[in-house]
């Protein structure tokens, strides 16, 4: 046990798991967070009398999280009730046709096969065992190495397994990699939007997100207290093992002495001191400045042109009509390429977005009476901090996302006098650095993956985690970032006595 204090600025996914698992390893551990609740991105909003969930909402992945309470000895399903659901999403278009995935790929392989015949459900089954070994070959190789590159991941995979690179399909891009399994430009578009999950064009990013098919194979499932919930569970686990949490406690900057951490000071002038300091927060708010001077050299800032995505979205309760929702819900138009190109080339709203609605209130996809819960999502481009989001823009983008789902046959208004609207202004001010984006860095290009920092920033003592460093955005990666970081600070203070033992190894759960 060291008697040294860790300052965990950032209670988002990635600051929880390392504030746990340092506090697990007997760390002195201390959190502090600008909110007034943990979670991050993680987060919820009051409509009315109803609270909705307003960031992440599908739950993966799940053995990160079971192997981050086993460290504790302590078994997640018996900390957080979950329920496993059979319709993973349920997908239409503007111009006719329906198709749900489930979670078993036999019954969605029937179902494509009404939908588009034989051949698109032989490719189909051949995406899934091809992502599941595409999967399995970058769990412990990219995902939970510490910082991997093209010739360390090549080393890692092994000779004996180095003929399956061929599944990184290298010289491909998602888009185009799908095309090789299915024919029906739908489906190529229901796949290709898995590269929306981490702020990305499907046209520019690489085949190896491919692999989302089988994460979420191996399980979707729904928190009955919302994504929150996991957060709050993570805080317990933290707390139950001594670290200690202040929220409402911003950070102004980051100090050093003699070129090491030496601690932080709040926007109330308090300093806080300690040894270690793990910055879970977009990494540009350290390279621009806004947590001083003295750590602008830790990292290097996400640039402008190669930002994820944002988001406009609106939670709101409302009577759906038309057709039964299932939980996650997507409405497609027919022109993908031509809305990336509005959003990466344009930088604006597409005309014809896709809505993305999470119906909070259905477990099931059968039909429900009355007014419910539903979070409402469209992408936007990251321009948040440069761009004024007026209300006559709101009321434009609020009119293109109910236009396509009333084309697609769903008869809702996004006009409730309880909704509560975000655009990407709101997101900047409220994630500082990321100029609205979500994800960080666009993985756009073969390379891209490779480009983000590790856990090691330049300045001793600052570690970095959350999800715009290695292994990237979305809950699970940046629960893993943040495992990453405690990981290596552990490492490096038994390197420091003497001692030798590896980071980690991540193996998933069955079930």
């Amino acid at each position: 046990m060291s008697n040294e204090r860790v300052i965990v600025v950032g209670a988002g996914a990635g600051g929880l798991a390392a504030a746990a698992e340092l506090a697990i390893a007997g760390r002195d551990v201390l959190v502090v967070e600008s909110a007034a609740t943990v979670g991050g991105k993680m987060h919820q909003v009051r409509s009315g009398e109803h609270w909705i969930d307003a960031g992440p909402t599908v739950f993966t992945m799940r053995w990160v999280f079971e192997e981050l309470f086993a460290a504790a000895g302590e078994q997640f399903a018996n900390r957080l009730p979950f329920h496993p659901i059979t319709t993973l999403a349920r997908h239409w278009w503007t111009d006719g046709g329906s198709l749900d995935l489930h979670a078993d790929p036999q019954v969605t392989a029937a179902d494509i096969a009404a939908f588009s015949g034989s051949a698109d459900a032989e490719g189909y089954l051949r995406l899934c065992r091809d992502s599941g070994k595409l999967f399995e070959l970058l769990k412990d190789s990219f995902k939970a190495a510490p910082l991997p590159n093209p010739i360390s991941l090549a080393a890692r995979i092994g000779a004996r397994k180095f003929g399956e690179l061929r599944h990184l399909r290298p010289h491909q891009t998602l888009w185009g990699a799908l095309g090789d399994y299915v024919l029906d430009p739908r489906l190529r578009q229901l796949f290709a939007r898995y590269a929306t999950y981490i702020g990305s064009s499907p046209l520019q990013t690489p085949a190896t997100l491919l692999l989302i098919t089988h994460a979420e194979q191996q399980g979707v499932w729904v928190l009955p207290g919302g994504m929150t919930s996991l957060a709050r569970a993570i805080q317990n686990l933290a707390e139950e093992n001594g670290a200690t949490f202040r929220l409402n406690s911003p950070v102004a900057r980051i100090n050093t002495r003699d070129g090491r951490v030496s601690g932080v000071t709040l926007e109330s002038g308090e300093q806080l001191l300690g040894d270690t300091v793990v910055f879970n927060g977009d990494r540009s708010a350290l390279a621009t400045g806004l947590l001083g001077p003295e750590v602008t050299g830790a990292t290097h800032a996400t640039a402008t042109e190669s930002r994820g995505l944002s988001a406009v979205t609106w939670c709101l309760r409302t009577d759906c009509a038309g057709f039964p929702l299932s939980y996650h819900n997507v409405f497609f138009d027919r022109d993908y390429p031509g809305e990336f190109d509005a959003l990466f080339n344009a930088g604006e709203v597409p005309e014809r977005p896709t809505v993305y609605v999470c119906a909070q209130d259905r477990l099931s996809s059968g039909h429900r009476e009355g007014p419910e819960r539903l979070l409402v999502l469209v992408n936007a481009p990251a321009d948040g901090d440069v761009r004024h989001w007026s209300r006559e823009q709101m009321v434009e983008i609020t009119r293109r996302a109910e236009a396509v789902m009333a084309a697609c046959g769903l008869k809702i208004s996004l006009t409730s006098a309880t909704r509560r609207t975000a655009n990407p202004a709101e997101f900047a001010a409220r994630f500082p650095g990321s100029g609205g984006s979500l994800y960080g860095q666009a993985t756009h290009g073969l390379l891209a993956s490779f480009t983000r920092p590790g856990a090691r920033s330049r300045v001793p003592g600052l570690f970095l985690a959350g999800g715009t460093v290695h292994p990237g955005p979305g809950v699970p990666m940046a629960t893993l970032s943040g495992r990453i970081a405690a990981q290596t600070i552990l490492s490096e203070s038994r390197a420091g006595q003497g001692l030798r033992r590896p980071l980690f190894q991540i193996a998933p759960k069955s079930g």
